[in-house]
């Protein structure tokens, strides 16, 4: 693959697709059906080609790969420069494996302004690849705030009744944070004369800069994961939003916060990394058990898996600031697995809704008798949130607790509890949903599993039991780039300790 602009293929091939569904004319049926066909068709292929890059990956380097770089202004040493490591190319594959399963998800679902709808999803992938390949700063804050304009429209065109406000707090909460980030990034280039990320890296801030600039990506990073208090918008934006909408946003557009602070703020500030740790365990925390107990009281089973996912991230931003490699690593495939659980989880809500019209929980009970392949379908996702071995979700938080309890054995103790309390509201859901006597007069007839729902399902399964059983796999493509991450982690924060004790040291004599 030497020579061949890879990355650029991947993450510009949906833009053609959107281009080209631009240009179809005929009867409003006709263009809908070929709308539906070539995002299909495009997707899949841009998923073909991103499983090459997993296939030529190399694992035993933490260097980046198949990077591309071109002058773009040269006279401001701004370029366009891509390239993936074992930290952002899994995250690569999990957005294009989603896309297509998002135009299959809609494909009976949405049947107003089709081509737009697919044109967007399509605009939108081009910006969810492009902010993980992204190596430089300019470049990649583009394609992190490009991805609010396909949601925006999203949520706002074909969401719920309360789409409009949903969708305006959705865009107003992520771009305020970014505003902050795009200031710190315009001070990073006047201090280093550059925004090549890898260069960048490599330089050393003073400690009164890390945390000013550490604060500055936090504000951004906290609202994209989000992270407790600042995730008020999330509930309503998964509520009002289309199924396909809900499943990006809490398949990967959660992953861009956590993504930043292991690109960013890790191996760029790392002193303030470690003074800031206790703050950020302290809100991981309070984010597990709160949002645990709100998704207990939750009515609508779109707002449950909205709080549930916030509890998530809160395993993830403490497995990273473990700075372990049991810790990070878990942090990483937890991220992936919440990737692939929350699609499906919001793909089963979807389903219902398709039939039923309701996301509320009242609304269902007894499923089972009329609906028994949905039922396991539903049984092996919810397994799998709450951490069953043998599935994805147990490999991730077995590596965070893992890590955490290396560091500091309270803040694992208090975590462990999110673990107990998402048992109870999951598994509260299913019975709920699930179980029981089918007594509803407009239940009776309800109807299970079409071949194309099917055929949505069986990836995501597949996915959370290849993780679970054979985590290696994964595994290893991230191992090098954490043990290279940590280790600079690891020099920096030895060397903020050493001037703290020669401080202190200092102190006493006097």
């Amino acid at each position: 693959m030497e020579g061949w602009p890879i990355l650029s293929l991947i993450t510009f091939l949906p833009l053609a697709g959107a281009a080209f569904i631009m240009v179809i004319r005929g009867e409003p049926e006709v263009v809908a059906q070929n709308a539906r066909s070539v995002a299909l068709w495009t997707s899949l292929i841009t998923l073909a080609l991103s499983l090459l890059i997993w296939i030529n990956f190399d694992t035993t380097t933490a260097a980046f790969q198949f990077e591309e770089k071109a002058a773009w202004m040269p006279e401001f040493n701004i370029s366009y420069h891509m390239g993936v490591d074992g930290i952002s190319m899994l995250f690569v594959l999990l957005s294009t494996l989603l896309i297509p399963i998002c135009v299959l998800a809609s494909w009976a679902a949405i049947q107003t302004r089709v081509k737009e709808y697919m044109i967007a999803f399509l605009v939108l992938e081009t910006f969810l690849i492009g902010t993980f390949c992204a190596l430089d700063l300019v470049t990649f804050y583009m394609f992190f705030e490009g991805v609010l304009i396909p949601m925006f429209i999203i949520i706002g065109v074909w969401g719920g009744p309360r789409r409009v406000y949903s969708a305006f707090k959705f865009f107003l909460f992520t771009l305020t944070g970014s505003v902050l980030m795009l200031l710190a990034i315009l001070f990073i280039y006047f201090e280093t004369g550059t925004t090549d990320i890898p260069t960048i890296m490599r330089y050393t801030f003073a400690p009164e800069i890390q945390t000013w600039l550490w604060l500055a990506f936090f504000a951004s990073f906290a609202i994209k994961l989000p992270m407790w208090p600042m995730h008020t918008w999330l509930p309503d934006a998964h509520v009002e939003a289309p199924t396909a909408g809900s499943v990006v946003l809490a398949a990967v557009l959660l992953k861009f916060g956590a993504y930043g602070f292991l690109r960013f703020s890790l191996p760029m500030f790392p002193e303030a990394s470690v003074f800031f740790t206790p703050f950020i365990y302290s809100l991981s925390i309070v984010a597990i058990i709160y949002t645990s107990l709100v998704a207990l009281a939750q009515e609508d089973m779109k707002k449950l898996i909205a709080y549930s996912s916030v509890a998530h991230m809160g395993f993830v931003t403490i497995g990273i600031f473990t700075a372990t490699t049991q810790g990070i690593e878990g942090a990483l495939i937890q991220m992936l697995s919440h990737g692939v659980i929350s699609a499906a989880l919001f793909l089963i809500v979807g389903v219902v809704y398709d039939r039923m019209h309701s996301h509320l929980i009242e609304t269902y009970g007894g499923l089972v008798h009329r609906m028994p392949v949905y039922a396991v379908v539903f049984m092996v996702f919810v397994l799998a949130a709450v951490g069953l071995p043998g599935t994805s979700g147990f490999v991730g938080e077995f590596l965070i607790l893992i890590g955490v309890f290396q560091v500091n054995s309270w803040v694992a103790v208090l975590a462990t509890t999110g673990i107990i309390l998402s048992v109870v509201y999951m598994l509260w859901l299913y019975r709920r949903v699930i179980f029981g006597e089918l007594v509803k007069e407009e239940l009776m007839h309800i109807m299970d599993l079409n071949r194309r729902e099917m055929v949505v399902f069986a990836p995501l399964i597949g996915v959370v039991l290849w993780m679970g059983i054979y985590p290696s796999s994964f595994l290893d493509v991230m191992h090098v780039s954490v043990a290279n991450l940590i280790d600079h982690y690891e020099v920096a924060r030895a060397a903020s300790e050493g001037a703290a004790s020669e401080g202190a040291a200092f102190l006493a004599a006097r």
